[in-house]
């Protein structure tokens, strides 16, 4: 049986909210590309939305409903960009062969 440290951790969580994990060795297989593809969106999406968060806090019109909807977006991004950083960073220290 795998460990859970070297489970993947996926970027989507099930409808209840848990963290969803891929046990496989098999990095070129579908659900292993879809969740990178995903991955990449949400990091893409993450950096765009931080350009627009830079343009709306210097914008001097932007009222509270503006900043509110930016908090929650930002909110958002950051939950997904560290769902990543945790998965890639268990991966890491799986595949580390100085692992213990």
């Amino acid at each position: 049986m795998t460990a859970p440290n070297e489970l993947r951790l996926l970027p989507w969580s099930e409808p209840e909210g848990k963290p969803c994990y891929l046990n496989t060795d098999d990095k070129g297989g579908y659900m292993s590309r879809l969740a990178d593809n995903i991955e990449a969106v949400q990091l893409g999406t993450a950096a765009e939305l931080l350009e627009h968060a830079l343009d709306t806090l210097d914008d001097q019109d932007a009222g509270p409903e503006d900043l509110r909807r930016l908090a929650k977006e930002l909110t958002r991004a950051l939950r997904d960009v560290l769902r990543v950083a945790t998965s890639r960073g268990r991966l890491l220290a799986a595949s580390d062969p100085h692992r213990p």
